[in-house]
Parts: structure tokens; C-alpha cells; sequence
């Protein structure tokens, strides 16, 4: 099988451009810990689209450096057109995780990832948890900025509808002066606002398939605040029992809510002395995949493609299992 990897940063989705220094961090991270479980593989040969600014990727992989100035959707349709399955890294924002999904299925390709449909639900953060709430899911109170805003007392997060990871969240002390900066509504169209819960900052690293999950590993995130917002400063990658604080539940309630959910899924939460409290959901890798194959002593990349390949999900827990921490700042697994 011959697979293409696109992810949308190293991949010269912005090669005319220069991209965010903690957004090609984090790209490059969850890159390299893909590649490197895909290449202990027997049978899989790899094309990866590199923006050719960036050092060079191990020689097993076949690369393809788009063209500067060119259409780098035309450029990623002749790559996908090449191989037997695409396995896309995106963000969801601005519709590209989407985009690129619709593109692999209209090729007749195969899709390693959530279907389109799945894809524009979890990319708005209020329909997410507006449809989980439907479903009995505790989700964090979420409010569109443009619209009315409940008087409830202490902290205030304003952030993108769409955005990914900490970027562009801000902080607010109080409703007043939440309500001083949306003054002006219109300039923040496309934008929620949601109290400031307390809690543990963690994620569960899911695969899902077909209304259902399969919970990898519960993760601790150093979130600090830093600039009136937030930084995800690392993740400790399988810091706590799968079975703990009912999670293994609720991964199962969040696939049966969002059927086309398929493959790893990353779903950010909580923990809250009243449980879990959902805050979003990546339908794609996310950083904490980086340390998975450490942590649980199985390569997950290996169990996706059976997935892919069976339509079967995993098993049973990981006895040789144990936490492993991800550092940003210098972008390392430890």
C-alpha cells in the first residue's frame, strides 16, 4: 500500500508564507512520530509532501516539495492520485482538514481519518458541544460571542469557533470586562465565549470507528497562562488509568454522537471534581500521538491501519504501559 502524508504546514500548505513558530513545532512533532511508526511497517511505501524549507525527511520516504507559486491543492490532487490512501494531518480551521478529505474521496482514494461530515462538526467548537450536550455529554457552557452572554461570575475564555490548540484564546476576570471587549459584536463574528471552568486541562487519545471507540490513553496538558491567553507548554501522555474518572464511557458516548468519526480522534476535557467536562474534538493526530507508542508499547499506527484494513478496533488495556512526557518547548518525547 502506498500512502500519501499531508500535513498542511510541512507540507507547503504555506510555503509562500511564513508559518507560526508553535504551530510548526507542534506539526512537526506529530509528523515525525507518524512517520516513524509508519516506516516499521512492512508493505507500506510512503510519499510525503515537505515544504522544502524544512530539513530533509528519512531517506525511506519518498518526498514531494511542492512548487512555490503553484496550486498546492492541484499539486496534493496529483500526489493523492498517486497512491492507494491519504492519511491528512490538517487543522480543521478554515475548512482545510475538510477540504482535503472531499478531495481523497472524489480521487476514489482511501481516507485514513474522520469522514468530511464529522470533520465540519468538530470544527466549529459550538456545534460540537451544543450536538454532545443533546447527548447527555457534559460539556463546558458555551455562548457565541456575537450573541447573548449569560451574568455568571469568575473567568471568562474568548476564543475562534475554528481555532485550533490555545491560538488566539484570550482571558477575560469577570462577565463586565468580557462584555467591554464585545462592545462591538460584529468584530467577533465566529468567536465563543465559555466561563472559566476549574479543573485538570487533559485529553483522551481515541480510535474510533463506526459509532464507537476504542480509549488509548487518558493525557495530562501543561496549560499555563501567558499573555492574557493560553499555552499548551507539553502533554503527559497516558498520565492516568484509561478506566479512570469514566472516560472509557465517555469516548464510547462521544463516537455514538458523531458516527463518522474514524481513526484517531483527539478530544480535549476537564476534569472537574464533578468528572469530565468535554471542551472539543480534533478528528485528526494531535500532539499526545507523538508519545502513544512509548507509552502503551504497541505502535498505533499499525492498529489504524488494521483498522483500516479489518474494519476491527483494538482490544483489551496495555500492561507494559507508563506515562511519557512531551515537551514543547523544545519539542521532545521523554
Amino acid at each position: 500500500m502506498r500512502i500519501f502524508i499531508v500535513e498542511y504546514i510541512t507540507g507547503g500548505g504555506l510555503a509562500d508564507s511564513e508559518p507560526d513558530a508553535g504551530l510548526l513545532r507542534d506539526a512537526e512533532v506529530m509528523l515525525q512520530a507518524l512517520l516513524g511508526d509508519l516506516l516499521e511497517r512492512a508493505g507500506v511505501d510512503l510519499l510525503v509532501s515537505r515544504d522544502a524549507r524544512l530539513p530533509a525527511l528519512p531517506d525511506k520516504c519518498a518526498v514531494y516539495m511542492p512548487r512555490a507559486g503553484g496550486d498546492i491543492w492541484l499539486q496534493w490532487t496529483d500526489c493523492i492520485r498517486q497512491c492507494d490512501a491519504v492519511w491528512p494531518i490538517m487543522p480543521e480551521s478554515g475548512g482545510l482538514l475538510e477540504r482535503i478529505s472531499e478531495l481523497v474521496l472524489a480521487c476514489d482514494r482511501r481516507l485514513v481519518g474522520c469522514s468530511p461530515a464529522a470533520v465540519a462538526i468538530t470544527a466549529s467548537k459550538h456545534r460540537t458541544l451544543e450536538l454532545l450536550g443533546q447527548a447527555g455529554i457534559a460539556v463546558v457552557p458555551t455562548y457565541r460571542a456575537d450573541g447573548e452572554i449569560p451574568r455568571l461570575s469568575g473567568p471568562w475564555v474568548l476564543k475562534p469557533d475554528d481555532g485550533v490548540g490555545c491560538e488566539g484564546i484570550r482571558l477575560f476576570s469577570n462577565h463586565e470586562t468580557l462584555c467591554h471587549e464585545l462592545r462591538f459584536r460584529q468584530r467577533h463574528a465566529g468567536w465563543i465565549a465559555q466561563p472559566y471552568l476549574k479543573g485538570e486541562s487533559a485529553s483522551l487519545s481515541l480510535i474510533c470507528n463506526k459509532g464507537n471507540a476504542h480509549l488509548l490513553s487518558v493525557n495530562l496538558q501543561q496549560v499555563v497562562q501567558a499573555r492574557g491567553g493560553l499555552k499548551l507548554e507539553g502533554v503527559q501522555v497516558n498520565a492516568k488509568p484509561p478506566g479512570g474518572s469514566g472516560c472509557t464511557g465517555l469516548a464510547k458516548t462521544i463516537a455514538a454522537a458523531i458516527p463518522g468519526l474514524w481513526g484517531y480522534v483527539g478530544v480535549d476535557i476537564l476534569l472537574t471534581a464533578q468528572g469530565a467536562v468535554v471542551l472539543e474534538i480534533n478528528p485528526r493526530l494531535t500532539v499526545s500521538y507523538a508519545g502513544l507508542y512509548s507509552a502503551l508499547g504497541l505502535n498505533p499506527a499499525e492498529m489504524i491501519l488494521r483498522l483500516l484494513r479489518d474494519g476491527e478496533l483494538p482490544t483489551g488495556t496495555y500492561a507494559g504501559s507508563c506515562g511519557v512526557n512531551i515537551a514543547l518547548e523544545v519539542a521532545c518525547v521523554a
